[in-house]
């Protein structure tokens, strides 16, 4: 793929890009963000550093991907209630997203992306993995693809967010970050276990060890063993990346086609992140 505007550099096989010659505080021409929205999808996500986005330039950023969304659970800050200020003390281990997933799979229409600004990053450790369900799909079967073909996954926040599963003190005030109880936690949705992409067409495993709870219309051990089978092999570093945080640096990924986990290990370092969803539609 040809760029006039941007500079895109690979970092692995399977996903992942670094884009360079743009300065994103600034107001972006429709034909650089064209490229860099092209790049977004050839690439599942993408990557900018040193850049120094104020809060309302990060939630601009993500509207020119689609819609911001005001979390049900996880609080915004107060001035801009989109934006999720993910913040981990030094001292304490990590507690969010620290697991492979999807953002917010729970909901209906679950997020399109993401956008992740880094503002205090540690000396070293905390970087993030992604996964390419496209790249897990394809190398799946044609037996399997048939099989799979049709099922349904049930999706519930439960499993992260819970009190009866992660305790209270969250919901109390006692945890770095402000949650507030939602009924959307433990609803249940259905998405199909393979997702077609709105945009280019192409099939992904649409399920992650966080969010999907079981596989409707299966016996517990049939179910239990499919998804272990799936979790495990979406989660196969032949289709992953690794980015390792610089401070200022953005991270734009596409959730209806890839993974992401936060590695937890920095708890001696502070982190501060800033995070901005972006709605999406209901997958088919």
């Amino acid at each position: 793929m040809g760029y006039r505007h941007i500079e895109v550099t690979p970092i692995a096989g399977a996903l992942g890009a670094e884009i360079g010659g743009v300065d994103l505080a600034a107001p972006l021409p429709d034909e650089v963000f064209a490229e860099i929205h092209q790049a977004f999808l050839a690439h599942g996500v993408v990557f900018f550093r040193s850049q120094s986005l104020a809060p309302a330039r990060q939630i601009a950023l993500a509207r020119r991907f689609g819609e911001p969304e005001v979390h049900p659970i996880v609080e915004g800050s107060q001035e801009n209630p989109e934006l999720v200020r993910v913040w981990k003390p030094a001292g304490e281990s990590a507690s969010f997203g620290t697991g492979w997933h999807s953002d917010n799979s729970f909901f209906p229409c679950p997020s399109l992306g993401s956008v992740l600004h880094g503002i205090v990053i540690p000396p070293y450790g905390g970087d993030t993995l992604f996964a390419s369900t496209e790249r897990a799909y394809d190398a799946l079967s044609e037996g399997m693809r048939r099989m799979l073909e049709g099922l349904v996954g049930v999706h519930s926040a439960s499993r992260a967010y819970d009190p009866a599963n992660v305790g209270e003190a969250k919901y109390r005030g006692e945890a770095p970050m402000r949650y507030r109880w939602s009924e959307s936690i433990r609803e249940e949705v259905l998405h199909p276990v393979v997702r077609t992409h709105p945009e280019t067409g192409r099939k992904s495993i649409y399920v992650n060890p966080m969010f999907t709870l079981r596989i409707r219309g299966l016996a517990a051990a049939e179910s239990d063993a499919l998804l272990a089978f799936l979790f495990a092999h979406c989660a196969k570093p032949d289709w992953t990346c690794r980015f390792r945080w610089t401070p200022g640096a953005v991270a734009v990924w596409d959730n209806r086609c890839t993974w992401h986990y936060a590695l937890d290990d920095y708890r001696e370092f502070e982190r501060v992140m800033h995070r901005v969803t972006i709605a999406g539609d209901r997958p088919f």
